[in-house]
């Protein structure tokens, strides 16, 4: 199993290095603004590394959206950033499940999604395999609770997709992490990265703000559960300055 964790764009190999990272995440562009993606100065140097490299798409991103302004732009820098992504060699390009305005009916984000794969798909595909990953607020997202992303999967799961698991995401959704796997199994039939993050905050409380392992209100040994029964890479998004300890806890309690 690889672990390793979200780091700056600018150097990942030496912060894998720093980390004793096997994986590493980063943005290709800024992640609040819609500028697509430049070739990365290290592209060679990730290519050749002992890396599973993983990107993730911009904040500023929703497929979902009903608004054409937000939509359409959205699908453009996913081509963009799967593109770019393939050119280091990533092996995902993580995209939140998105969200739908007040009194909008969830369907049509649904369909949103299904149109971006479809027609993608008559294009050859993603260059880069798109990772949907799980959030952890908004009443009318596509994927924070569990029976919302199973009405997206039954549109999507069809085509060449993955899914990633966010642990933090998950509880402040209010789903329950002893059988989060089992269920999301259930969903996808695959999960192909895990976030492995504590949270900040209390079950259900739908804020997004990430602790490190062993500090936040998540038992670390649920995360370290969670992560065994995944079965898949790890990246730890939390504080760059723990990050290099929490990679050596946890490899060393799923040895």
């Amino acid at each position: 199993m690889r672990i390793g964790a979200h780091v700056s764009d600018n150097d990942p190999v030496t912060a894998a290095t720093q980390r004793n990272a096997a994986a590493v995440q980063f943005f290709l562009s800024d992640p609040q603004n819609w500028r697509a993606p430049q070739p990365h100065p290290q592209a060679a140097q990730l290519l050749a590394a002992d890396l599973a490299v993983y990107i993730h798409s911009p904040y500023v991103l929703n497929v979902a959206s009903l608004n054409n302004r937000i939509r359409i732009p959205s699908r453009k820098l996913v081509i963009q950033h799967a593109t770019a992504a393939a050119e280091i060699g990533a092996r995902g390009l993580v995209v939140h499940g998105g969200h739908l305005a007040k009194n909008e009916d969830p369907a049509q984000g649904v369909e949103n999604w299904r149109k971006m794969f479809d027609r993608q798909s008559a294009e050859g595909g993603f260059a880069t395999q798109i990772l949907v990953e799980n959030t952890a607020g908004g009443d009318n997202a596509m994927a924070r609770r569990f029976d919302s992303l199973a009405r997206l999967w039954d549109a999507i799961g069809g085509y060449d997709v993955g899914f990633c698991l966010d642990t933090c995401h998950a509880f402040a959704a209010g789903e329950d992490l002893s059988d989060a796997v089992d269920r999301i199994m259930a969903i996808t039939g695959r999960i192909d990265l895990v976030h492995c993050n504590n949270s900040r905050d209390e079950f259900g409380s739908a804020r997004d703000r990430h602790a490190p392992l062993r500090e936040g209100t998540i038992d670390p040994e649920q995360l370290v559960a969670v992560c065994a029964a995944a079965n898949a890479p790890v990246i730890l998004e939390t504080d760059p300055a723990t990050q290099a300890d929490d990679i050596a806890w946890l490899r060393a309690q799923l040895a």
